[in-house]
Parts: C-alpha cells; sequence; structure tokens
C-alpha cells in the first residue's frame, strides 16, 4: 500500500516476492560495515542467505516486506513467529535513506499484520549501540519494553502488536508530520502552472488563471497551452516541461480523454501536487492516474474539483474557478461538492467569515479530507476546520486525526446521506442500531466533531467559535432592548442545552434595573441609551455569573442604532473572555460582526443561541480526559481466538449459546449459568439441578424477538411447568423437540440491552441502551467505536435518557455503573481483538447493586476481508472502477 515518508515524499510498503532477489542483494550490499554489523552483528554476514530467508513465502507464521520508491528499494523487514504469540522481527534501512521513518513505517506495517494471526508480541535482538533501532521501536512504542544482556551487549526489544494511548499519540504525530510535508506544494506552492489555460474568457482554465492573478499569487505562474504564445499576458508553453521550471503544483484543466497523458507529463516532469478540475475522467483512468502519480511521488486532488484557495498573504493562491474570492480569515473548509463549496464560500462572504484555506476534493481520488485533517492541525492561519463530506474513505483514520485536530481547534461538519433506511431483516438489536446515521453520530461525537444538519448553522456555528473564546461552562446570560427577543433567546437555550440562571443581587444593582427585567434575561427597555446597553454588557461580563452572553437590539426611530452597535463593540471588546453574540433587528446595513475581537452580529436570536449552545458543548468535550484503556490482565486470547476459529472453520454464522457463553467468559464477560436441552425430559433433569425457580427460552439464535413469539418462559416454579413452557416454545418456533435454554432465575435489576456490531469500512462499533422489551420501543442507546477507553464507557451509559434508573430513581437502590463500565470495557476489548464478532447481542443485561450479567445472549461470527487497519499509516486505497 502506499504510505509517506515523513519528509512527505510517496513511497509503497509491499510484501516481498521472489523477484524482488537482485533489489534486496542490492540494498544489502549498499550498506556500509558498521551497517552490516549493527543489522547481522558480524561484519561478514552471509548476504545470499538473509535475501533468501526474506524471499521465502510470507503467510501466518511469517512475514516479509520492503519499501519502495519508483523501482527503488529503500527497506526491508520480516517477522517469523515463534510461538502462538511471539515472534522475532528484523530490519534493514538503506545508508542513504536513515532518519525518513522507513524503519518505523515498516514496524507498523509488520505490528499490524501480526496482530491480524493473534501475535501480541514483535520481539528484537538489537546491539545496545545501536540507536538508530532503538530509536525506531521507541518510536513506535513509547515505553517499549528492554532488557539489556550483559553477555551478548544486546538489548531485546519487545514491541506489543495492539498499541496503547501513548502509541497511538505516536502515530498521530507521525501521521500529521507526513501528511504536512506531503501537501505543502498543493497549498503553498513556489510556483503553478495552469494545463489547458485557454486565451479565451469563460474556459475553465482562462479564469482559473485569471483568478491566480488577480488573487495576487506570490509564485512564478505558468500557462500551459501549445496552440497560443501568450495567455492574459503571460508566457505560454506547449508542455509543463517546457517551462524549464521546477513547478510545485500544476492545475489541470483539460478534456477527460487528455487527463491521463497531462498527468504522465507532469510527472515525468517533476511536479510535486496536481488539481485535476475536469470532471467526467473514466473510473478506470483515475485509477491509472492515480497509480502513475504515487510512484513518481506526486499528491492530487480531484478530479471533479472547485480548486483549491490559500489566502496566507505570503502565498495568496486562488487556483478556483469560484465565483469569487474568499477574504483571509481563519476557517479551512474541505468540500467533497463543488456546488456545496461555491455555497460555503459565498454563505461565509456574506456573514463575514474569513476563509484560511479551502480545497474541493471532488472524486478524492487521493487526497481525502483526512489528510487535510493533518495539515490543518499545525496550519497557524486555521482556527477551525469545516467539512462537507458524502462518503468517508478511511473513517478510522478519521476517528483519530480528527480527535487530535479537535482538542487544537474545533472541526465543523455536514454529512449528507443521513437516511437510517437499508437495516438487515432478522438482525440483532445491536446490528439494527448501528445503522448508518447512527455510526456516524458516534463517530463525530467520539472525535469531538460539532455536527450540524444545514450549511447555515455549520456557519453559524463556525462565527461563534473562529473569533471567540471557548465558554467556560452552560450559563447563559440575555441583555438587551426587547423583551420579545430576550423571551425567545431564552426559550432557544433549552433547546441548545444552555441555562439561564437568575442574576444574584450584586449584579443586578450593577445593572442598575429593578423587578423582573433584571432577573435574567435583561431587559433595559426600548429607551436604552448606548451607555446603558454598554454598561449592562459589562456588569454582566464582571460579575463571573455566565459563561456566554446575547445582547439583543432592536432599531427604531427614537434610538441611534450606530451609536449604539458602536458602544456595544467597545464593551464587548472590554471582555474578551466571554463568548458573545449580538442580535439586531429593525437595522439596514448591520455589520456582519462588531467590535475588533468580531462578535459576530445575527439577525435572529434563536440561531445565535443555538450555535452558542454547539459551542458550549464542543467546549465542554474539550474539558473532558481523553480516558485510558485498561489493560485487562485476565483476558484469555489464546482460548478465544481458537473458539474463534474452530467456529469459522465449521462456516461462521449464528452460533450455539455454549459457543457465545465460552467466548464472552474468555473475556470475563458474566453470563447467567445456561444449559442447553434438547427435550422436554433433559430440560426438566437441568431445572431440577438448578433449583426452581428457572427461566425456560429458546435457544435458536436466529430469533430475536423470543418474549413477542411465546418462546421465553419466566419463573417456573416445577416440573410440570417446566414441561407446559418447553411444549408452548415448540409451538412458536414451529418444532417438535426445539432446543432450550434453561437458567436459574437472575437476580432483579434495570434491564439494559449491550453488544458489538462490526461494519467493514467503519469498524467494531459498541453499544449499551435501555433492554428488555424497551429496546425497540424507547430506542435509548449509545454508540462506541473502537478504541474504547474508561471515559468512552462511562459517558455511554451516562448519555442515556434513561441513565437515571442507574442511579436510584426514586429510591430504588442504585445499580453498580463500575461493573456495567467494566463490561462495556470488555466487549471493546473483545471487539477489538476479534473483527470477526459480527454481532454480538447482550438482551437483557440486569444492572443491579451488586453487579451486571447477561441473561440471553446471541452471537454472529463472520470473516474479516480486507479493511482498513486503524492504527496504521497508509493513503487511501484506490478502488479500481470506483471514482
Amino acid at each position: 500500500m502506499d504510505c509517506l515518508t515523513m519528509d512527505g515524499r510517496v513511497v509503497r510498503v509491499r510484501t516481498i516476492l521472489p523477484e524482488d532477489t537482485p533489489a534486496l542483494l542490492a540494498l544489502h550490499r549498499r550498506l556500509s560495515p558498521d551497517s552490516r554489523y549493527l543489522r547481522f552483528f558480524s561484519a561478514g554476514a552471509a548476504l545470499d542467505a538473509e535475501v533468501h530467508r526474506l524471499t521465502r513465502p510470507s503467510g501466518p507464521d511469517r512475514v516479509s516486506l520492503l519499501v519502495e520508491e519508483g523501482d527503488d528499494v529503500l527497506a526491508a523487514g520480516s517477522y517469523e513467529r515463534v510461538d502462538a504469540t511471539h515472534a522475532d522481527f528484523a530490519l534493514v534501512v538503506d545508508d542513504d535513506h536513515h532518519g525518513e521513518g522507513l524503519g518505523t513505517l515498516l514496524l507498523e506495517h509488520l505490528t499490524a499484520a501480526a496482530r491480524r494471526v493473534g501475535i501480541t508480541e514483535l520481539i528484537g535482538d538489537v546491539l545496545a549501540n545501536n540507536a538508530a533501532m532503538l530509536q525506531v521501536s521507541g518510536d513506535l512504542a513509547p515505553g517499549v519494553a528492554r532488557r539489556l544482556s550483559g553477555d551478548t551487549g544486546t538489548v531485546q526489544v519487545r514491541v506489543p502488536t495492539l498499541p496503547d494511548e501513548a502509541a497511538l499519540t505516536a502515530v498521530g504525530v507521525r501521521d500529521r508530520t507526513a501528511a504536512h510535508h506531503s501537501l505543502r506544494p498543493l497549498l503553498t506552492p513556489a510556483s503553478v502552472a495552469v494545463i489547458g489555460a485557454g486565451r479565451r474568457p469563460g474556459g475553465i482554465g482562462h479564469e482559473v488563471l485569471a483568478a491566480l492573478r488577480a488573487g495576487g499569487y506570490t509564485g512564478a505562474l505558468y500557462p500551459v497551452n501549445p496552440h497560443a504564445q501568450e495567455v492574459r499576458g503571460l508566457v505560454a508553453h506547449p508542455t509543463v516541461a517546457a517551462t524549464g521550471a521546477v513547478v510545485d503544483l500544476a492545475v489541470i484543466a483539460v478534456p477527460a480523454a487528455a487527463v491521463p497523458d497531462v498527468v504522465r507529463q507532469c510527472c515525468a516532469a517533476g511536479v510535486r501536487a496536481a488539481v485535476v478540475l475536469t470532471a467526467g475522467v473514466d473510473p478506470a483512468a483515475q485509477s491509472e492516474i492515480v497509480h502513475h502519480a504515487r510512484r513518481h511521488g506526486m499528491r492530487i486532488v480531484g478530479p471533479n474539483c472547485l480548486g483549491v484557495v490559500n489566502t496566507d498573504p505570503a502565498v495568496r493562491l486562488t487556483a478556483t474557478f469560484a465565483p469569487a474570492p474568499p477574504v483571509a480569515g481563519g476557517l479551512a473548509v474541505a468540500s467533497q461538492s463543488g456546488a456545496v463549496g461555491v455555497a460555503i464560500l459565498d454563505a461565509a462572504a456574506r456573514c463575514g467569515i474569513g476563509i484560511s484555506s479551502f480545497v474541493s476534493l471532488g472524486n478524492k481520488a487521493d487526497v481525502s479530507g483526512n489528510d487535510l485533517l493533518a495539515y490543518w492541525y499545525d496550519d497557524p492561519a486555521t482556527r477551525a476546520v469545516a467539512l462537507y463530506l458524502e462518503s468517508f474513505g478511511n473513517p478510522r483514520r478519521f476517528a483519530w486525526v480528527a480527535r487530535a485536530i479537535a482538542r487544537r481547534k474545533p472541526v465543523l461538519a455536514v454529512k449528507s446521506g443521513r437516511s437510517e433506511g437499508g437495516q438487515r431483516a432478522g438482525a440483532s438489536h445491536t446490528a439494527a442500531a448501528a445503522a448508518t446515521d447512527s455510526t456516524v453520530a458516534a463517530l463525530f461525537a467520539q472525535a469531538g466533531v460539532i455536527r450540524t444538519d444545514t450549511l447555515g448553522e455549520l456557519l453559524d456555528t463556525a462565527r461563534v467559535l473562529v473569533d471567540q473564546p471557548l465558554a467556560a461552562g452552560h450559563r447563559l446570560a440575555v441583555v438587551g432592548n426587547a423583551g420579545g427577543l430576550n423571551a425567545l433567546a431564552a426559550d432557544a437555550a433549552e433547546t441548545a442545552a444552555l441555562t439561564v440562571p437568575a442574576l444574584s443581587p450584586a449584579c443586578v444593582e450593577q445593572l442598575g434595573v429593578s423587578g423582573a427585567s433584571a432577573a435574567n434575561p435583561v431587559d433595559l427597555g426600548a429607551e436604552a441609551t448606548p451607555e446603558a446597553l454598554a454598561g449592562a454588557i459589562r456588569a454582566v461580563a464582571r460579575s463571573g455569573e455566565a459563561d456566554l452572553l446575547i445582547v439583543t437590539f432592536v432599531s427604531t426611530r427614537t434610538n441611534d442604532c450606530a451609536a449604539t452597535l458602536t458602544a456595544v463593540g467597545a464593551a464587548v471588546d472590554d471582555c474578551p473572555q466571554l463568548p458573545v453574540a449580538v442580535v439586531v433587528v429593525g437595522a439596514a446595513d448591520v455589520p456582519s460582526s462588531l467590535g475588533a475581537r468580531r462578535v459576530p452580529v445575527f439577525d435572529l436570536p434563536e440561531p445565535a443561541v443555538l450555535a452558542m449552545g454547539r459551542a458550549a458543548r464542543y467546549a465542554a468535550w474539550r474539558r473532558e480526559p481523553v480516558g485510558d484503556r485498561p489493560a485487562l490482565h485476565d483476558v484469555d486470547h489464546g482460548t478465544a481466538r481458537g473458539i474463534v476459529q474452530r467456529a469459522l472453520a465449521a462456516g461462521g454464522g449464528w452460533q450455539p449459546a455454549d459457543v457465545a457463553r465460552s467466548l464472552l467468559a474468555c473475556y470475563g464477560v458474566p453470563v447467567v449459568d445456561t444449559r442447553i436441552a434438547a427435550d422436554a425430559d433433559e430440560a426438566v433433569r437441568l431445572a431440577d439441578a438448578i433449583s426452581y425457580p428457572v427461566a425456560v427460552k429458546a435457544a435458536a439464535p436466529e430469533v430475536v424477538h423470543k418474549s413477542d413469539i411465546g418462546a421465553v418462559w419466566l419463573g417456573l416454579a416445577d416440573a410440570a411447568a417446566v414441561r407446559r413452557a418447553y411444549r408452548a416454545i415448540g409451538m412458536a418456533v414451529g418444532a417438535a423437540r426445539p432446543a432450550v435454554t434453561v437458567q436459574p432465575m437472575a437476580d432483579p435489576g434495570v434491564e439494559l440491552v449491550a453488544g458489538v456490531a462490526h461494519d467493514p469500512l467503519f469498524g467494531s462499533l459498541v453499544m449499551v441502551g435501555l433492554g428488555g422489551v424497551h429496546t425497540d420501543l424507547l430506542g435509548d442507546r449509545t454508540l462506541r467505536l473502537l478504541p474504547l477507553t474508561d471515559h468512552d464507557a462511562s459517558a455511554m451509559w451516562r448519555g442515556l435518557r434513561g441513565a437515571p434508573l442507574l442511579t436510584g430513581y426514586r429510591g430504588a437502590p442504585p445499580a453498580d455503573t463500575a461493573a456495567l463500565e467494566d463490561l462495556l470495557l470488555r466487549l471493546g476489548r473483545l471487539a477489538e481483538d476479534f473483527p470477526e464478532v459480527a454481532e454480538l447481542d447482550l438482551n437483557p443485561v440486569l444492572a443491579g447493586p451488586d453487579g451486571c450479567t447477561a441473561v440471553d445472549v446471541k452471537l454472529r461470527l463472520a470473516p474479516v476481508g480486507t479493511e482498513p487497519d486503524p492504527y496504521l499509516r497508509h493513503l487511501l486505497r484506490q478502488a479500481a472502477g470506483t471514482p
């Protein structure tokens, strides 16, 4: 797969093949004597034997990989299994390419391959003076276990294949660094060639060239047109190579059939990035151009896109045919749709939001939203990010890239395609809950992405966040000269999850208003002077009794609108610690912002309050801890793998209850003692052994709503009751001799549902909600993607509308919520270790004062195909024939 070096070059990591023998021998022979000694502990190593070892076929017990750039092999590495869960590894990197992160990249891919076959740790012996190799292992897994051998002068390095939070953080840093360097030629090019720049106005290439010139692009600009001598006063060139210059960025606006040839010319000329504006590129041709571009280290935006913009005064790149260039500011925008991109730029200009950079992604053949997020993380001009998304190329990478940037600056998104249609009939409750839009919502919630339903809401929220401080809490104060607007703002606060608390007597005294008018909202009256309104703003800000402030002003024939807005602007500048929005009604030519701090001005109170509410929720998310993944040392991973492998070998699918319980037991998930009976007599014998009262239920795992069809019988007090229940279950499921489960009656508790559902694109999700018969009726549940932290587990049950039932509602004893969180974490680890768990449904889970126990369990296993690895750095995969 294609990956980035730390300096942003494109390389390929792939399995070693026998025909790689000459290139691998050349790599090893290029090593200096010192490098050979550090790799083989001897300067006279048998290189032929080592290369023969590397070129053996890869499989479950050994994997050999190389890194190539074009036709050059730069590095190679391998592991060989030594027992069920451990393997030895070794790496070699060309002397001329040390310091580019190739060893770390190889080790990342080796650990991913080992993780997929159940290897939990890679072990390597490294000479104590091999600082580079020790650095590689340390980069991959900070705090990696090392043991020095005094006899041999070697250090044994043990690298876990499942990364912890420190390792994930390190991966994220490498990913962002590589992406930033990779996209610099795209967003900060020193030179641009416009290929297809026609002489006549109105053509796309001509208009892009015009936009670049009008925008004051600071670099060298080259029109490429084989049929013209000059375009818009610039000398034209027949090809990009004919410019005789090193071109960073090519903007391609030629007919679709010509795009592949133009891309090949750009690659041959050493162009480092291309924006393909052309629509209608054949999917096969699209895959071809991306493949060719990556072999030559060139990144591509598009095809079928609007272009790119960077308003940095040092660059002034306006490589787009959008109608009007944006003004400079702090919002970075990525749009998968050109039309939506135009709408965002147009609306941003009208409401006064400045843009730092803009990228129209088009078909996302190469550069994706994930790449841009990684770039914007370290972009000082970008203070917030806005995304319009239609699809996810790699949502698992999005999860940790977006979460990292959201900890630093706001990320806002509109995701189209919110329908929950297409749920599988007969699926488990968990799988049904994990519909597409619910999964996206869970992804955004965990990553701290502010999701809005409309572009208008996105821009409203961006206005509050780009130039304003984060709110310290959820207390909203409303001050103004219009009681009706104040009331609407207060009503909207409830929808926005904000509170409107009464102000203290000391604050009211400072306001100089008496009675109900000072209660919050503060109504200063229609005759309020500019000085009175400004004074009230300062008084509320100084009081410390509000975390956010809405100022309302109605302009009439009897007040001075201009003077009032000037006074409000000066007042909000005096309280820079407080987020403020101003609502102005009845005035013409109202500015889009007030004061030096650019406080946004709205024309209605509700959008202002709702935007403040989203900003406050984001600020609260920023204050929350990231959380940790507990070690869970009591997990029996080896036994669990055997259970899964045997079940898949037998065909997978819905599993018998004993298989499901055995797998959960490996992960310490408590399940009620459950025994299987094949007939009525056996059911009675098992009930006698358990002791009455008992529960008898249909054992068929494919039945979802057992109670609805009479396949669940509870509180059976004797053998006769068991036999009656058995006959009733047989009639319910249409079988003369149904298999049934016999269980003791569990201790009472709050009925919950918990489980796992696997999505090939998003990965596995963990779900918890109100269970039993309420599961589908109320739909009260929360979802989280992997990896699951202790903070996630706590937030999951606390986010339920029925959460008070777990904390002692109306005098009931509180449930053991720590045990519930432990259960969710164990389900998360099971899902992380075995993506083959396609559906796992625990319903009900009884949460009581003494713990949590699963009563019924349904498990479906399925083989896993090629899926994105959440911990592996690589570029967007190209699916042949898919735009």
